[in-house]
């Protein structure tokens, strides 16, 4: 009888602790105890994230992407290649070269990595087709030296020259790293505070608590005060909570101030830019957080998209001049001192600006004073003396010397 006493009344214990234990619905709480993962859609609502993401994404799709061969010492422009054509304007997918390009460092921040069927008929390649890394799976062959691995997607198996691959922090070649994966507390972190803060908003920054009672209330008032404090978080209207004689409130948790959010706010963008290497300096900036990916591109392309036999004089730059556009008066300034340098033609500042060319301009200063070289003629012009120098004009001038010296010996010069 004792034994059947004392499980009844462990089971009305349990009972009762099941009863009064809340749930927890502070979020930074509910974040500590449950462990709550960040995920990709979850940072993309933080600010600080969604900014630097599409700071760096976007950049990085509005440069477009040149195709070089090394030929005889010199550095030729491919602009007629078809696949100048599907990085820059076309990808033959429901996304444009921009879309394409953004999509895949998006990927590469914040997922697996950024991945693109490459379509080929024989060896053209004919359309870039952008895959989501979460339709990515990959099969890899454990081997520690001779890594290989095996692409699916939807259950299809590819090989990986199939695929442009752009990886971050990878060690196999396959899969990448993504920001929310290797640094998620600290995301997830940002991301409760931000919930934390909508809390506030929707209770109007009223502190939290409980109720004490002297003595006991009946089912009617409880429902009554809860009625009434629902109404007071509402944050719809002004209300009003009449606490009678016995009843006190007891703060439960602190109030915005007093935990300094402004602060915490201000301390976790800064720890997000840091993350992704963002300055109030752009140049700062691109070098540390843009140029890094834009080699990395590079490289991806070098690898997937030139054939084994161009690989040894073709490969693919990113034009990076085209941020410079954004501010006329920094890429002006450039293109003088590029010209006064002797660096740039005039015709090649005007093609650089989309300019039609103009004949004579192809001339660039080497000093003297003025001093004028033609790159197309090979000639050296001084305008002070009136006189041109150069290959035509040496061979001219030696002419005339041997029918100088004929004529003085009294011969012909025929």
């Amino acid at each position: 009888m004792n034994l059947l006493n004392l499980v009844k009344r462990k089971k009305v214990v349990q009972k009762r602790e099941t009863q009064i234990t809340p749930p927890i619905s502070d979020p930074l709480l509910r974040a500590l105890f449950e462990g709550e993962v960040i995920t990709r859609e979850k940072a993309m609502t933080l600010p600080a994230v969604a900014g630097a993401v599409d700071l760096i994404s976007s950049t990085i799709a509005s440069m477009p992407v040149k195709l070089y061969r090394y030929k005889q010492g010199k550095v030729e422009a491919q602009d007629s290649d078809p696949r100048v054509r599907l990085l820059n304007s076309d990808t033959g997918d429901t996304l444009d070269a921009f879309q394409f390009k953004k999509a895949l460092v998006e990927d590469y921040l914040l997922g697996k990595g950024g991945y693109a069927y490459i379509r080929r008929y024989r060896n053209k390649v004919t359309g870039l087709f952008y895959v989501k890394d979460i339709f990515i799976s990959v099969i890899k062959n454990f081997k520690p030296i001779f890594k290989n691995y095996t692409i699916l997607v939807e259950g299809q198996e590819y090989k990986p020259y199939d695929f442009i691959k752009l990886l971050r922090k990878t060690t196999d070649g396959a899969m990448g790293v993504g920001i929310t994966e290797e640094l998620s507390k600290a995301l997830e972190t940002a991301y409760q505070t931000l919930l934390y803060q909508l809390g506030l908003v929707k209770s109007g920054g009223n502190k939290k608590g409980f109720l004490k009672s002297v003595r006991k209330l009946g089912q009617d008032e409880i429902n009554i005060l809860k009625k009434a404090w629902q109404n007071l978080y509402a944050n719809n209207e002004s209300n009003v909570v009449v606490l009678n004689n016995g009843l006190e409130f007891q703060e439960a948790s602190n109030s915005s101030v007093e935990m300094q959010l402004n602060e915490s706010k201000k301390t976790l963008h800064d720890e997000i830019n840091n993350i992704f290497h963002i300055n109030d300096d752009f140049y700062t900036t691109f070098k540390l957080a843009i140029y890094p990916i834009v080699k990395a591109f590079e490289t991806a392309l070098n690898r997937d998209l030139l054939l084994e036999k161009e690989k040894r004089s073709y490969f693919f730059e990113f034009d990076v001049k085209e941020i410079v556009k954004a501010n006329i008066k920094e890429r002006y300034e450039a293109y003088k001192l590029a010209k006064e340098s002797s660096f740039m033609t005039i015709n090649e500042i005007r093609k650089a600006e989309n300019m039609e060319y103009i004949e004579g301009l192809d001339v660039v200063n080497v000093g003297l004073g003025a001093v004028l070289y033609d790159t197309n003629t090979h000639q050296y012009y001084t305008p002070n003396t009136n006189t041109m120098s150069g290959a035509e004009i040496q061979k001219v001038i030696e002419d005339k010397e041997i029918d100088t010296a004929f004529e003085e010996s009294g011969n012909s010069s025929e």
